[in-house]
């Protein structure tokens, strides 16, 4: 239930946000709350990538693609991800998540999302995205660059994340 209520405080922030690029950063702001916490005490390691998706969501709602992708049948779904943590998040610390598109490989999207405690660095990850249809199908990167209103030319995705792509793609016979 916490996080129905956290998307729920998170669309009614959006609506009031100022909005942004798609290839802006974006930021959003989290407290960490009883149920996030593990036996030790600290953020359960996968509740940092549950609440990834809403940075994500944050980004595309106030850049107003998220409505654009909907009205099209168009979603969005995970391929991969890395993340690395650095330092703990205990009860009652808030905390916000930056989220920026990184660049693409013809293929997929890649984004990259840190969580921060002021200007302390907590965990970075890289995610690797592609964009589906309802009906059926991925949705080729020139119609989704189309609806975002183009690609901007000062993306341009790292080696090592294309290194990254490649060890961690399963091919059709695995």
């Amino acid at each position: 239930m916490n996080l129905y209520l956290r998307m729920l405080l998170l669309w009614i922030r959006t609506r009031r946000a100022r909005p942004l690029s798609l290839w802006d950063e974006g930021r959003v702001s989290f407290r960490v709350l009883p149920n996030d916490l593990d036996v030790l005490r600290h953020m359960n390691n996968g509740r940092y990538l549950t609440l990834l998706d809403l940075g994500r969501t944050d980004l595309m709602m106030r850049s107003g693609f998220w409505q654009k992708v909907q009205e099209r049948g168009w979603y969005s779904v995970v391929a991969a991800q890395t993340i690395t943590y650095k330092r703990s998040l205990t009860l009652w610390q808030k905390f916000d998540i930056t989220t920026r598109v990184l660049g693409h490989d013809g293929r997929s999207v890649y984004m990259q999302q840190e969580f921060r405690r002021g200007a302390t660095l907590i965990a970075r990850a890289t995610i690797q995205a592609r964009f589906l249809r309802t009906e059926g199908g991925t949705v080729p990167l020139d119609d989704l660059f189309a609806l975002a209103g183009g690609e901007p030319e000062h993306l341009e995705l790292p080696g090592w994340v294309e290194e990254w792509a490649s060890a961690v793609r399963i091919t059709s016979q695995e």
